[in-house]
């Protein structure tokens, strides 16, 4: 009697430089990042995902056609066994390493490490590639590389202040995404000489004088109510509520992303 064919599992390396050997293709894909769950369905891969977080809010069917399996810092350990994936995808900064090292020991656990565009685009092509939807993937990640590339920034940049969180107040600093994608978006970020996401007080603020206040969507959810608080602080600069997911979403949500910063700066 023949025996069905098994294809071997295909071993790679994810953007931690970690060696991973992934069943190829998964079929059973549990998804820790709201980012990139968004990027499976939409690289046709919804009925193999099993398992997201609570806070995987795009497509909107994610969440009821999936187990929730917790949040992206806090996993429901018995309901992924309960799954069997072959394949779950996390993120460094997203998710916690304790989680991610005990899911490690059971599944394989491919990571995303990603700080800029080129590195969100090589998450594409990547997680493309271990998932069997490489044409598609890498069409993706030319086409939001293409609408970056046919945008161009007037100079001078505009100051500007990007809050993520209020009580206390929190912005995004030098080394996170937003930091990168200010600049293609026409801003400087005056906070860039502070690192990652610091508290600042209202004090720093005025001191820095943004000519624009960017008050993110999310992940606090700043709406025009707060628009007058911020105004107060900074009565020449100009406020805006800002969709935080086109700034900070780092997957296939991109190909959005360069047309909304041209009008923000328009």
């Amino acid at each position: 009697m023949d025996l069905p064919f098994v294809q071997p599992p295909l071993t790679v390396t994810d953007q931690m430089n970690r060696r991973v050997a992934v069943p190829f293709p998964p079929q059973r894909i549990v998804s820790l990042v709201p980012s990139q769950t968004e990027l499976l369905f939409d690289l046709g891969l919804g009925s193999r995902v099993v398992g997201v977080t609570k806070f995987c809010i795009h497509p909107a069917e994610a969440r009821q056609r999936t187990t929730v399996i917790g949040g992206t810092k806090n996993f429901d350990f018995e309901k992924i066994e309960a799954l069997q994936p072959d394949l779950i995808i996390g993120n460094k900064e997203e998710n916690y390493q304790a989680g991610i090292e005990q899911l490690a020991q059971k599944y394989p656990v491919w990571l995303s490490d990603i700080s800029n565009l080129d590195e969100a685009l090589d998450m594409i092509r990547r997680v493309g590639l271990i998932t069997g939807r490489k044409s598609a993937a890498d069409a993706m990640a030319d086409e939001i590389a293409g609408s970056f590339a046919a945008r161009t920034v007037s100079d001078p940049l505009i100051p500007a202040a990007y809050f993520i969180w209020r009580k206390p107040y929190m912005v995004a600093a030098s080394n996170t995404f937003i930091d990168t994608m200010l600049p293609r978006a026409g801003f400087r970020n005056v906070f860039a000489g502070l690192n990652r996401y610091p508290e600042i007080t209202a004090e720093q603020l005025a001191v820095a004088a943004p000519a624009v206040i960017l008050l993110s969507s999310e992940p606090y959810p700043f709406a025009e109510k707060h628009v007058a608080e911020f105004q107060t602080i900074c009565p020449s600069a100009t406020v805006r509520i800002v969709d935080g997911e086109l700034f900070s979403w780092h997957g296939s949500r991109l190909r959005h992303s360069a047309a909304y910063f041209a009008s923000l700066r328009a």
